[in-house]
């Protein structure tokens, strides 16, 4: 029988760097409803993935035709919408985590399962966490709300692949106690 090929959804190359993860508990943006949510950074250099991703959108587009119509006459074009895939460079030049990278943010109304290289569920909350590189599956659809059209880009599911270095200035107890010296402490 043969496998049934979802053209909105890609799984996202081993190089991806999370940013933003949200994958634990919901969280509220600008006062909406709770979210699951990560921020995929994707190396310019992964090109396989920036291909699926774009086509994937080409897809949500042309299967979210109605949607994006809505009321008016004509379809607007994809090159004029809200997309979910954007440039590290242009959008977060100051932030170096995003440099030579694309980024896109994707979130889900249900908690996203969340494996390790192994395929094995993660379970210890420390072991997910901004900077850690991994795989993620994401789909794309159009939306039509509130006047906003678009492609959006939904989660649902990560794997981690690998540790890398935590984002957000937050240290880790292992680094920060990682000396010799006793610092004179109790002289």
């Amino acid at each position: 029988m043969a496998k049934f090929i979802n053209p909105t959804k890609v799984i996202t190359g081993v190089n991806t760097r999370w940013s933003y993860v949200n994958a634990w508990e919901p969280k509220s943006i600008n006062g909406g409803a709770p979210k699951y949510s990560v921020s995929l950074i994707i190396p310019k250099s992964d090109t396989k993935t920036i291909e699926k991703i774009q086509a994937a959108i080409q897809a949500a587009y042309d299967e979210g035709q109605d949607k994006l119509k809505g009321n008016g006459k004509s379809v607007p074009a994809l090159s004029v919408l809200k997309t979910p895939l954007r440039d590290g460079d242009a959008e977060r030049p100051d932030d170096e985590a995003y440099a030579d990278s694309y980024f896109i943010n994707a979130n889900s109304g249900t908690a996203p399962g969340i494996v390790d290289a192994d395929r094995q569920p993660i379970l210890d909350r420390s072991e997910v966490y901004s900077g850690v590189y991994g795989r993620a599956s994401i789909n794309f659809y159009a939306f039509n709300s509130n006047g906003n059209k678009g492609i959006a880009c939904g989660l649902n599911t990560l794997q981690k692949i690998k540790d890398g270095e935590p984002l957000g200035g937050k240290s880790r107890a292992e680094d920060d106690f990682d000396t010799e010296e006793d610092d004179d402490f109790l002289s």
